[in-house]
């Protein structure tokens, strides 16, 4: 059998393969392209054929009352790294960092509610004290003690949860372009008044009068045209506009205090890096600015990227500066 190696020994995670091939190396992803398919169980594939799967584990829960959140685990390191996505993504979209980190940390990368597997059941909203027990049980479940924090976009609020619930466990925090610095005039609008919160719940059912609104900022010129489009991109379908309506609304005590926020970064001596898009117009740097000022010690950096392709980008910096940043 010199010449062969079974299935099971290349120890693939076969059912990661069939969703995606995010991860794999450019000569897995080019069988793949050219029709490949894996054998049956227990066939022998020739040794020569070299795979290099970077994905993670999956179908994690951690049950809390009658909600789950889903998580993926990758990584033989062993510094602890929790990792949050933003709007429409899933936790499969860190892959890019499992190669980067993958042998110095063992990350732990979330479904957030309302994305992936991840289910929240109950009316209300998520308060911070859901979010807190649910850590907990996360904590326990995985044997963690201390831990790293990444958060992108929307993800970046459940990461300053996590800060501000267990500070004194959070080595380091890492945001890209973060949801939660600050809030947006539309985004209170949109979620704190009963009235408007009714009205936007409508939008979902009745696009028509979304597009109305659109096309009012716009003449009015009330919002940036690019972001404008990014917002009508967000909410195309019913299932999008379903999402955001439930993203915006149930997550919308997840409301942080600059001050607070920079008190414990200061007080804990947290390692803090900001990495922004040059031609990011989700999220700004200018938006940033305040906030930065309030924080003793800090790496900011900026890449040539724009909102989406910033995870990428930032992943590709780190694996060349071998970790992340200090």
């Amino acid at each position: 059998m010199n010449g062969f190696v079974s299935q099971t020994e290349n120890n693939f995670l076969l059912s990661s393969v069939s969703e995606s091939t995010f991860g794999m190396s450019s000569g897995a992803r080019h069988l793949f392209a050219s029709g490949f398919t894996f054998p049956n169980k227990g066939c022998l594939v020739p040794r020569h054929i070299k795979f290099s799967l970077v994905v993670f584990s999956t179908n994690r829960y951690t049950i809390y009352h009658e909600s789950r959140l889903h998580y993926g685990k990758a990584g033989a390191g062993l510094v602890p790294v929790l990792m949050f996505h933003g709007f429409g993504q899933h936790h499969r979209v860190f892959e890019s960092w499992v190669e980067a980190l993958g042998h110095q940390y063992t990350l732990y990368s979330f479904d957030l509610f309302f994305h992936g597997q991840s289910h929240w059941h109950s009316r209300e909203a998520l308060e911070k004290t859901d979010w807190q027990e649910i850590m907990t049980l996360f904590f326990k479940q995985e044997s963690i003690t201390d831990f790293e924090l990444v958060g992108f976009s929307m993800g970046g609020k459940f990461a300053l949860a996590t800060l501000e619930l267990f500070p004194t466990k959070v080595k380091k925090i890492t945001l890209l372009a973060p949801d939660g610095i600050k809030a947006s005039f539309w985004y209170r609008l949109a979620t704190y008044p009963v009235a408007t919160r009714y009205l936007f719940k409508t939008m979902i059912s009745h696009p028509g009068r979304l597009r109305a609104l659109a096309y009012i900022t716009r003449a009015l010129r009330l919002v940036d045209t690019r972001l404008l489009r990014f917002a009508e991109h967000q909410m195309s379908t019913e299932e999008k506009r379903n999402r955001v309506y439930q993203s915006w609304v149930y997550f919308r005590h997840l409301q942080f205090n600059q001050n607070n926020i920079a008190g414990i970064i200061n007080r804990n001596r947290i390692s803090f890096t900001l990495w922004m898009g040059r031609h990011d117009h989700v999220i700004r740097e200018r938006d940033m600015e305040p906030f930065l000022k309030l924080i003793e010690e800090k790496e900011f950096r900026i890449l040539n990227a724009g909102h989406y392709d910033l995870i990428t980008r930032v992943a590709a910096a780190i694996k060349n500066n071998n970790g992340i940043q200090n």
